[in-house]
């Protein structure tokens, strides 16, 4: 949809509006630590959000995969940075090809900074030279079809000392095509209340979106305005010195100083649409919106147990499989070609909507160098089982099935889980049971207020064939009603096991809200599972190819032998130990292992039945160097996962 529909409609209501810019992190765990933030600020009710373009497109690639993202998975409308800075019209026709296929519609035009290295901006070979020849250019090549928004400066462009003159670029840049403006950052409201009513005599008349970037320390802030030139009002300096050491003075002050700025536009300028320079941060925009009484200071619950999605018809989705649930990008793009889940609302499992599945997208999220960095080297069953372990526990952050840390409500069975992975039944997936909670709960709630939401007990681990054998028969012997619902698989499908006749799927998550149907969004199916299970076991691949060749054997055998299995209890009156009772049993009768025995004294028992076998912590698998950076990773600032973490602990 185009933004300034969204910004008419709301000023035709009088509504206050916002939006959010991010830029594309550096780093892969960044990138993921960002797409986590962007799902937590999606509740924050932004208009809409942009991600900046590096200049000469050294960014191009992460800019795409951060919108794709962000329009398919979190379910927001995105605003793409385009510049012109060594930038070939077929480089931007790429670009604005590529934003079309994601389902990208609005563009931010930009010249763009001179490339690093560069004092002076010049226009590449065959590109444009000024951001109105950008806005011409899309029009030209696209007609109506992106919504545009162009840059205004209210101090005047750096390179522009006249500011009448600069005034008549901008208006040329909405003549052209601009549909709205948004600005460059500042901190004097008498100086942006001046140079509105400039653009306004002039004939400018679309929306002014001011830029508003919240101080987050000192020396950022310092630094910043230093190097835009930035006019900065003697009253902040004053606010500022006696506070500059301290860090969470400064911060606070910040938000208190853009609260105040928002509500001074509001009054004398008569703006309603405002953006925040987030620098991809969270605190203090949130707490800017709950101060000005814009989003109520509350709980965050989903509106599905997944991230709403806008890809085609995704969006409005009901019904999703459970086997995506840990990589939810993986999930739009093979699902966006389906015609609707399950043919229908439940339908027949046969449907032409499941497509062939091929490798395409199924990729480690992290590189080589964080992958060894993260996992280590893990070459006897032990120290797999300790990589798995140590997830649970929250010592390292991803798995090759999971993008993201132990979710919230994971956490809730974060001792059974460490559990069951130490007696080799590696899980990736996993959900605790809920019988009645409320739909407000923190950790489990979703959907509308005032409702009660439900699920049961739910594992997918990895196994190997023996213990598959002792898995089902101790079903058969100790649940005759096949309470304990599983289907497993080995890699290539030959070997396809299910208690479950049925072709129905099963849900596995419900909830009853006022004066609606029973809502079952989340489900269990055959079909769905198969196709899962061949992304499952390529992502084994992945994790085998970035351990050197000789110290992967293990890994490729558990990748070529082992079996996917899901195992669902579908008694959720039940609590969630009961599921992890089985797998003890199993252990029990397998390897000898007392059902009372905890995560760590197993590993020890697994070790010592392995003749003396060590099962050191995964961070000494690596080199002291890697253990330290991934450590300073984990406690850096833009971690929110880490955060969500110990938020879920806390609850406990």
């Amino acid at each position: 949809m185009k933004i300034i529909d969204k910004l008419r409609r709301a000023e035709a209501e009088d509504r206050i509006t916002w939006s959010f810019e991010y830029f594309p992190p550096k780093t892969d765990q960044g990138i993921q630590n960002l797409y986590d933030r962007l799902d937590r600020m999606h509740a924050l009710g932004p208009t809409f959000i942009d991600v900046t373009w590096a200049a000469g497109g050294s960014t191009a690639d992460t800019t795409l995969d951060v919108c794709e993202y962000a329009q398919k998975v979190a379910g927001l409308e995105v605003c793409m940075h385009l510049t012109c800075t060594n930038m070939p019209k077929q480089m931007i026709d790429d670009a604005l090809a590529k934003a079309r296929e994601i389902g990208i519609q609005n563009i931010l035009a930009l010249r763009g900074d001179p490339p690093r290295g560069q004092e002076r901006w010049t226009a590449c070979e065959g590109g444009l030279s000024y951001a109105v020849d950008l806005v011409k250019y899309i029009r030209q090549t696209h007609g109506d079809y992106f919504g545009i928004a162009v840059a205004g400066y209210p101090e005047g462009h750096l390179e522009n000392p006249d500011r009448e003159d600069d005034l008549r670029r901008l208006k040329e840049k909405v003549d052209a095509g601009a549909d709205y403006i948004i600005t460059q950052m500042f901190y004097d409201c008498d100086m942006f209340v001046e140079w509105v009513a400039a653009c306004r005599r002039i004939g400018i008349t679309c929306p002014i979106l001011p830029g508003i970037m919240p101080i987050q320390t000192y020396g950022g802030f310092q630094r910043m305005t230093s190097l835009s030139k930035t006019a900065v009002p003697q009253h902040i300096h004053d606010a500022l010195e006696p506070i500059k050491d301290d860090d969470a003075q400064v911060k606070e002050y910040g938000i208190r100083l853009a609260m105040d700025m928002c509500t001074q536009l509001r009054q004398r300028a008569g703006i309603s649409c405002f953006h925040m320079y987030t620098m991809n941060l969270e605190r203090s925009v949130r707490l800017i919106l709950e101060g000005l009484e814009w989003v109520a200071p509350r709980e965050v619950v989903r509106p599905l147990p997944w991230t709403p999605s806008l890809a085609k018809k995704r969006v409005g989705e009901s019904v999703r499989p459970i086997h995506w649930r840990n990589r939810p990008r993986s999930y739009i793009s093979r699902t966006e070609t389906w015609d609707e889940y399950s043919n229908g609302r439940w339908g027949d499992a046969a449907s032409p909507a499941y497509g062939e599945l091929d490798g395409y997208n199924t990729r480690l999220k992290q590189t080589k160098e964080e992958a060894l960095a993260i996992w280590g080297k893990p070459s006897t069953p032990a120290q797999v089982r300790r990589v798995f372990v140590d997830f649970c526990q929250g010592a390292i952050r991803a798995l090759p099935w999971s993008d993201f840390p132990l979710s919230g409500e994971s956490n809730l069975i974060r001792t059974e889980l460490a559990g069951a992975n130490a007696r080799g039944f590696l899980t990736i997936n996993s959900q605790p049971a809920v019988n009645g909670k409320p739909s407000s709960d923190k950790l489990v709630g979703w959907g509308p207020r005032n409702g009660f939401v439900y699920q049961k007990a739910y594992i997918e681990a990895f196994v190997p064939r023996h213990v598959l054998d002792a898995l089902e028969q101790e079903l058969r012997e100790c649940d005759p009603d096949a309470i304990v619902q599983y289907h497993a698989v080995n890699r290539d499908g030959s070997d396809l096991r299910s208690n479950h006749a049925a072709d129905s799927p099963n849900a596995v998550t419900w909830g009853i809200f006022p004066g609606c149907e029973v809502k079952q969004p989340t489900v269990v199916d055959l079909t769905s599972f198969l196709a899962w299970k061949d992304e499952a076991f390529l992502l084994w691949d992945q994790w085998v190819n970035v351990v050197p060749e000789g110290e992967n054997a293990l890994l490729q055998e558990m990748a070529s032998e082992w079996y996917l299995v899901t195992l669902v209890h579908n008694d959720f009156h039940e609590p969630s130990s009961a599921l992890f009772d089985v797998l003890k049993r199993v252990a029990r009768k397998v390897e000898g292992i007392p059902e009372e025995a905890d995560a760590e004294e197993v590993l020890r028992i697994v070790a010592e039945a392995k003749k003396g076998e060590e099962v050191p912590a995964v961070s000494s698998l690596v080199d002291e160097k890697q253990s330290r950076a991934t450590t300073t990773a984990a406690a850096a600032e833009g971690n929110v996962s880490e955060a969500r973490n110990r938020e879920a602990i806390a609850a406990l």
